[in-house]
Parts: C-alpha cells; structure tokens; sequence
C-alpha cells in the first residue's frame, strides 16, 4: 500500500474516533500519529514533534495568563464590568463577546485572540451566571471570520497572496479580503445568534469553579490585579505588533507567562496545573497527521481527483465551488496554512486553464480554509476552546457543519460579484 492511501485509512480511523469518542480525543490524536510513523510514512523523530512546536507553546503560555486572571480575581472583575454595561442578555453578550473577537482577530493572530480572550469570556460568563459552553465557541467561530477580514489576519490569506506573486500576477490589496470577510463575519454572527444558539451546548464548565476555589485567597489583591491585567494586555499589544518588534507571538506569550509567575500574581504549581494538557496533545497529535497528509500525497490526491472529476472545460463557478469545497473539507483535519499552499498553485493553472481571473477562486480557497468550524482540530482557536468550554466533537459538528453550508452559500454569491471571472468583458 502507498503513504497516500496507508495515510488515508488512518486519518479514515482517526476521524471514526473523533466521531465516536470511543477513545479519548488526545490520545486518538497522538494515536494516529504513532500509527503513521510504525507504518514507515513520517520519520520516527517526527511522530512528537507537534510537543515542540511553536503554537502548541503558544497556547501553553496564553493558559497560564488566563489563569494569572483567574487566580487574581481579575477576569471576575472584568466580566462584571461588561455585564453592568451589556446587561444580562446572553444574545446581547454572544454579540458583543463575537463582535470583539471579529475586531481583533482582523489585525491580531485569531490564536492569540482567541487565546487572550478566553479568561475574559469565563469572566464574563461568571458575572452573569451563564453557561460557560454558550459563549467560547461563538468565540472561536468569530476569530476564525474575524480573520478573513484582512491579509495577516490568517495564514491562508498570506498563501494565496503569495502564490499570485510568485505567479506574477496582480496581488490582493491589504484589505482587500474584506470584500469576503465582512459578508463571512455578519453571516456567520447572524447564524450564531439566532440557529446557531440553538445547537450550543447547555452545560456549565467545572474550570471557572475550580478556579473560584483557588482564587479565593488572592482575589482581594489589587496589585496583582493590576499586573495581571497589565500582562495580557502588554502580550497583546507586542503580538499586534510583532513583525516590527521582531517579537514571535509564541516568546510574547511565553515571556507574559514567566511575568506572571515572578510578580507572584500565580505560583509556579498553578501555572503547570493551569495548562489544558487535552488540547496540547490533541493539537500536537494533529499535526504529523496534517504533515503526513501533506508530504505522502494524500493531501494532493484528493485535489487531483476532485480536479479531474470536473471536467476538461468546467464552468469557472463550478471550479470556485469545488476548490472552496475541498479547502474547506480538507482543513477540518489538515492545517489550513497547508491546505491553502496545496491548492493555491491548483487554482491559478484550473483559472488560467479557463482564461479567468485566478483571484476568485484562491479568495475561494483561503476562505473556506479559515471557515473550518466543523471539528476542534480544524483550527486553532477550535482547539483552544475545546478544554475551557468542555466540549465534545459531536458539539463542534452540530453547530460547526450547518455555519460551513451558511459560508459556502455566502461565498459563492459574494466572490464572483467581487472578483469576476471574465473582468473587463
């Protein structure tokens, strides 16, 4: 059997136990890794490499500051402060914790966004005595659009624009994405406040009781509040602007987290206990997984059969449908940054194939690798609300497969209206 297709059954195997839950998601995740280099299709080295990866340090960091949060009754504080301003609405705080979210996800990393927010969500949720699971993933879904709005607000808008560069051919503006993204975030906040609400989970999340418990003891310190608050608040500005401060969001978050401990607003026990030790291994699982997918062929496979199955002269819509399609399918188990270097050089040879412009279907394609909200491991900040808000893969599945539909109808009447096949004709 070839990488591809040994790739293929065990990401097949992968996705049954993640529907399932018959094993634990962590270890299903870090299981298929395993499987893929005892077959012989990643190197052995390979196989725990996602341990070290810069993401998942990452998102150890940002647990520790949300939880210097916590520990110092900062979080508490703020969430009672919004509460006061939006009252005690849940749609009204879903719209305001989305609309946040969408605003710094724009010019902010959508993981640090995600990352940072998720203390203040729990906060929020305390103040107001409501269910912790109503609110992170909305969340997640609005980093997830609020990144489309802009060139670095995700990595698959940084691909296609790159690969039209290296094609030669005219680039996206800066804000140019914006054009798809605004249509994305309203359609997506509209689905979520009022469908989507209704198939969110109901349940509290035992976190936030946990850490009343453990915060009772510093919780009058103001100093400490201060300085907590301070931390995330510096990590974010140094995160906005980390390609001038020369400054990787991983060593901002890092550095956020090693302050938090020496200034005493959390002890070096609690900020162990502090990290989501589920979503490290499930994220670190997936990502051989999405390497192999990536190197053994697998990845280019199915772009080639859904390729071919179009035809030798497809209409240039049908083309956009498909590529958005499969981008999309792909990321939900497939590191969106990869799915869209995959198919950004398919797309411009399938356009110029065509004679049509090539930017309507690599918007397609960077799109819909952002708008993954199916499974908790499609993208990062999926993956970081999956502890915090206690969520199973059934949960993701429910409200995450009707918002892609609701993006992909969206899409397909925004792209060809902005970005015409034939311009000029």
């Amino acid at each position: 059997m070839s990488p591809a297709m040994i790739t293929l059954s065990v990401l097949a195997v992968v996705a049954i136990c993640f529907i399932t839950e018959i094993i634990p998601l962590a270890i299903t995740s870090m299981g298929g890794a395993i499987a893929l280099g005892l077959l012989g299709v990643i190197p052995e080295k390979m196989i725990f490499s996602g341990l070290s990866n810069s993401t998942v340090v990452l998102f150890a960091g940002m647990f520790v500051i949300g939880a210097a949060l916590f520990h110092t009754g900062m979080a508490q504080l703020i969430g009672e402060k919004v509460v006061r301003m939006a009252g005690k609405s849940e749609t009204g705080l879903m719209f305001g914790v989305m609309a946040i979210t969408i605003i710094m996800s724009s010019v902010l990393s959508n993981t640090g966004t995600a990352a940072s927010l998720i203390p203040v969500v729990t906060g929020i949720c305390a103040a107001a005595h409501l269910k912790g699971s109503r609110f992170m993933m909305p969340m997640a879904i609005a980093a997830n659009a609020g990144g489309t709005l802009t060139m670095v607000g995700t990595p698959p808008n940084i691909i296609v624009t790159g690969a039209l560069s290296n094609a030669h051919l005219p680039t996206f503006g800066f804000f140019e994405f914006a054009f798809a993204g605004i249509p994305l975030c309203i359609a997506t906040v509209l689905f979520t406040l009022t469908i989507g609400k209704r198939l969110l989970p109901n349940h509290d999340i035992d976190t936030s009781a946990e850490v009343e418990q453990e915060v009772s003891e510093v919780s009058g310190n103001k100093t400490k509040q201060i300085i907590s608050l301070l931390i995330l608040i510096g990590v974010v500005i140094v995160m906005i602007f980390s390609k001038t401060l020369h400054v990787s969001l991983t060593t901002a978050a890092v550095i956020g987290a090693l302050i938090c401990v020496l200034t005493g607003c959390m002890t070096e026990k609690q900020a162990y206990a502090s990290i989501d030790w589920v979503t490290i291994f499930l994220f670190a699982g997936m990502m051989p997984i999405a390497t192999a997918l990536d190197k053994s062929g697998a990845g280019k496979l199915i772009a080639d059969t859904v390729v071919g199955s179009l035809g030798a002269s497809p209409n240039p819509l049908i083309v956009c449908a498909a590529m958005y399609l499969l981008s999309n399918i792909l990321t939900q188990f497939m590191n969106n940054t990869a799915t869209a270097a995959l198919l950004a050089p398919l797309g411009i040879s399938m356009a110029q194939s065509l004679h049509a412009d090539p930017k309507a279907v690599l918007v397609s394609i960077a799109i819909a690798a952002s708008a993954a909200f199916a499974t908790p491991v499609a993208t990062p900040p999926n993956t970081l609300v999956l502890g915090p808000g206690q969520y199973s893969f059934n949960d993701y599945l429910k409200i995450g497969i009707p918002l892609c539909i609701v993006g992909f109808v969206v899409m397909m009447i925004v792209i060809p209206i902005v970005w015409p096949f034939f311009p000029g004709k």
